[in-house]
């Protein structure tokens, strides 16, 4: 009897050791999960803050160079390919992540292969069509943005750009879509220099003749790099017939078309906005606006982009798996929100003094518009790793429906709200259009995977929104001094509680962790963490 009772009590002991095991392995699993969140996150974020960098320093160069008319010049013929690589690019780039992420995630090398070929033969196909397209309707556009004949072969020429632009997304889906985040970013700065360096030469050799031979040679140097790096990951050698591509390509084709809606529509809202502003305003508004709203999205375009990178690949090559889609999904919302919150308050807190730094004085009635564009700005930092949720399932259709419903409801409240309001209302009608994004989003996509956010999500949303919302009313009780400082102290606070938060998520053997351990006080960031 006594035998069989320690019996059960080593079985018990065991049990519990192996579920103890079990838990450890289970923490250490979220943690690694976390840790490769944040790891992509910074190295895509470092990569921006080079290239943003260089580009600030060409902006500079370029415009000693050739001057303001030489600057609006090159602006006039980047409108005309960007929008035309918008429609030729028939959203492959990112439908092209998606297929090769899935393929990948299968651990299917053959199929992989067929992905990449018939992803690298439409890339071909569309770039031609749209070079083709750009050259006929050069004329046109000529005479339509320069109101003469005088510039028909500059823009048949710029249609090689469409050509290479489109081989150059293609090569770059194949390498996000692998997850080599690395060359993506080396991929990234290499461009950006190189760029640099030929836009320089041509303008400093030609002039403002520099301006065709510049854009082409730097579509043709991205295109180079672009082609290096895509050659560094290894492919399995396959033959399939034109026919069989033609026929994977429909899926590409399907998504891509719902993505070339969505930026269309994004463009629209840009250009209506703007158009209504001037009419029932004037010119110096929609300038006030334009310096507000792009203040705005630097920083939360910053976390977003770097965000992105590793998060859609990683989200398509579990989504045959809802359960871990929506672990994904919830981690990314956490992760998105402890580094974009303590930036995003501090706009709050300091938004005269953003505008006054980046501007003049003159745009001082962009502060208030940037407050309620930060609002809105939180609201996409929520509903970004939701909106992914569509296109890694491959819901093409959805994902336009929804964009249509969405960009609808914006452009409804900036037309009730300029005509009866004024200029500020354009910026409430942006925070309540992503409070509505993301309230329908919440719904779509527990539709479509029954997910919910967890309470490590929530735990976050409940203090970081009141505190928000304490910053963002400041100035109306305080003086802007106190208003200021008021707001930076919740600024510091936020931050310190978001790095707890953080160091939560990785764990204490992380090395973010352990430099915080090394600072006075840094026992406090990892306290109550299981220290295996």
């Amino acid at each position: 009897m006594i035998q069989s009772i320690n019996r059960q009590n080593e079985l018990l002991e065991s049990d519990q050791d192996t579920r103890n095991s079990i838990d450890v392995a289970d923490r250490k699993s979220q943690s690694n999960s976390y840790g490769q969140v944040l790891k992509a996150s910074s190295i895509i974020g470092g990569s921006q803050v080079v290239t943003m960098v260089i580009g600030m320093v060409r902006t500079k160069l370029v415009a000693m160079l050739i001057g303001p008319s030489g600057v609006g010049l090159v602006g006039m013929f980047q409108s005309i390919t960007g929008m035309a690589a918008t429609i030729a690019g028939l959203g492959i780039q990112t439908s092209g992540v998606r297929d090769v992420a899935a393929a990948a995630g299968a651990a299917d090398e053959r199929r992989i292969a067929e992905t990449i070929l018939t992803l690298r033969r439409v890339c071909w196909i569309t770039g031609m069509l749209g070079c083709l397209i750009l050259y006929l309707a050069a004329g046109f556009l000529s005479q339509m943005t320069f109101g003469s004949l005088d510039y028909v072969w500059s823009i048949r020429l710029l249609g090689l750009t469409i050509l290479m632009g489109n081989i150059a997304g293609g090569q770059s889906a194949i390498i996000q879509g692998r997850r080599r985040i690395g060359d993506l970013a080396r991929m990234r700065i290499v461009g950006a220099i190189g760029s640099t360096l030929v836009a320089v030469g041509f303008y400093t050799w030609l002039g403002i003749d520099g301006i065709i031979p510049a854009l082409l040679a730097i579509a043709a140097i991205t295109l180079a790099v672009s082609s290096y790096f895509a050659r560094r990951v290894p492919v399995q050698k396959t033959s399939i017939s034109w026919r069989e591509s033609l026929r994977q390509a429909h899926g590409l084709l399907g998504l891509g078309l719902a993505l070339v809606w969505s930026g269309l529509l994004t463009m629209l809202v840009a250009y209506l906005t703007r158009v209504w502003i001037a009419e029932e305003l004037d010119l110096h508004a929609v300038g006030i606006y334009t310096a507000a709203f792009a203040l705005s999205g630097l920083f939360v375009q910053f976390v977003l982009q770097a965000m992105g990178a590793d998060y859609y690949p990683r989200l398509t090559a579990v989504a045959h798996d809802p359960a871990q889609m929506n672990r994904l999904i919830n981690q990314q919302t956490e992760i998105g929100l402890l580094l974009a919150f303590p930036g995003l308050l501090a706009t709050l807190a300091m938004a005269p003094l953003a505008i006054m730094v980046f501007y003049t004085t003159e745009f001082a009635p962009a502060a208030g518009l940037l407050k309620w564009f930060v609002v809105g700005c939180m609201g996409r930092v929520i509903s970004f790793p939701l909106g992914y949720s569509m296109l890694a399932l491959g819901r093409g259709k959805l994902f336009a429906t929804t964009e249509t419903i969405f960009n609808l409801f914006h452009l409804s409240g900036i037309w009730i709200g300029l005509h009866y309001f004024g200029l500020s209302s354009v910026a409430i009608a942006f925070a309540l259009f992503y409070l509505f994004v993301t309230t329908v989003m919440l719904v779509t996509t527990h539709y479509l995977t029954r997910f919910r956010w967890n309470h490590a999500v929530i735990e976050l949303l409940v203090w970081m929104i009141p505190v928000a919302a304490i910053v963002f009313l400041l100035d109306g009780w305080l003086s802007p001094a106190l208003s200021a400082s008021a707001g930076v102290i919740a600024t510091l606070v936020a931050t310190v509680l978001c790095l707890r938060h953080l160091v939560t998520c990785l764990g204490s053997q992380h090395r973010i962790s352990k430099t915080l351990l090394r600072l006075p006080g840094g026992n406090w960031f990892t306290r109550g963490l299981n220290q295996a």
